[in-house]
């Protein structure tokens, strides 16, 4: 966590999805207006004490849209990165770990589905399917997300299953599905979580351009994409009305990806801002105590060295082989 927050861009992210989550699922209890309700006494209003970010063109108040477009958005992206990064660990981890005809059979049908135009099957089939109302869409989204990600987890497990602490699970006649869930998808989690993470942006992004061409979530209900694609005619002469669902769509883009990068340099030890962060905090403490700084328990054998002198500290070439009395 203290790698998480010594990163100014993930604690702005962090900082930014809080607030935006809070928005959407608080807002609506805030507000004292539902997202459906026509006032007809303020149609068209811009930003009052009553209504909050105004009103649209029959009168719905637009805070209350605001809040119910960020909320399903977000619902939406939540459960699509769930489902499609549950799938990618479990395939990539099977493929990974049973080698042969299982490896052939993953790998041919993460081939075929990255072939196919995701984005145009996802918009013809949705439609037809819209009495299944937006889950049928989380489906959709979820079964062309999990591709790259399992290519990964497979080349991980391929790296993990040749550790001893496998050999010795083998050895011992535990269950293969045991070891995977158990051993090697742990050894996995941190990609997973950084992977998620990085997934919800992506999956709110691709649900609104689906609702902005009419092709995700359908009236009465509302999302981001929804509200952009039915106020961007007046984005000028009535801006309220367009920039606060446009606003919160980029902030949460910009937000999560800061986020998975943070998360990225702090669960990824071989990450390469990983590695530049330790190297500065490692120069920094050599600056301050006038030269190279020792670390861990070289620093303490440099300090037991000098407070002795005349003793010898022990290094990767040279063990102390005891002590004459």
């Amino acid at each position: 966590m203290r790698r998480l927050f010594s990163n100014r861009g993930a604690t702005v992210g962090l900082v930014a999805v809080l607030l935006l989550f809070a928005f959407a699922f608080l807002g609506p209890l805030v507000s004292p207006w539902a997202y459906d309700y026509i006032d007809y006494t303020a149609l068209s209003s811009p930003p009052t004490a009553a209504h909050w970010f105004g009103t649209n063109n029959i009168g719905q108040d637009v805070f209350a849209q605001t809040a119910r477009g960020m909320q399903k958005s977000l619902l939406i992206g939540l459960l699509v990165a769930l489902f499609s990064t549950a799938i990618a660990g479990f395939l990539g981890a099977m493929a990974g770990y049973f080698g042969g005809w299982v490896d052939r059979v993953v790998m041919i049908f993460v081939d075929l589905l990255l072939v196919l135009p995701s984005f145009l099957i996802i918009a013809i089939l949705s439609p037809r399917l819209k009495q299944f109302g937006w889950l049928i869409l989380v489906a959709l989204l979820a079964l062309f997300g999990w591709m790259i990600t399992a290519r990964v987890v497979r080349s991980l497990t391929l790296s993990i299953k040749e550790r001893e602490f496998i050999r010795a699970a083998r050895y011992m006649g535990i269950g293969h599905f045991t070891i995977i869930t158990r051993h090697i998808l742990p050894n996995v989690a941190s990609f997973l979580v950084i992977d998620a993470t990085i997934a919800i942006g992506a999956a709110v992004l691709t649900e609104s351009g689906l609702s902005y061409f009419g092709f995700g979530v359908q009236p009465p209900d509302v999302s981001l994409g929804t509200l952009i694609a039915q106020n961007q005619n007046v984005a000028t002469t009535k801006p309220w009305l367009f920039f606060f669902a446009a606003g919160a769509l980029i902030v949460f883009a910009l937000a999560s990806n800061l986020l998975g990068d943070g998360l990225r340099d702090a669960l990824d030890p071989t990450s390469t801002a990983g590695r530049t962060g330790r190297r500065r905090r490692l120069r920094a403490g050599g600056r301050g105590r006038g030269g190279a700084a020792p670390v861990g328990r070289a620093a303490a054998l440099s300090e037991d060295a000098a407070a002795a002198p005349g003793a010898t500290v022990p290094t990767a070439r040279t063990r102390p082989t005891g002590e004459t009395r």
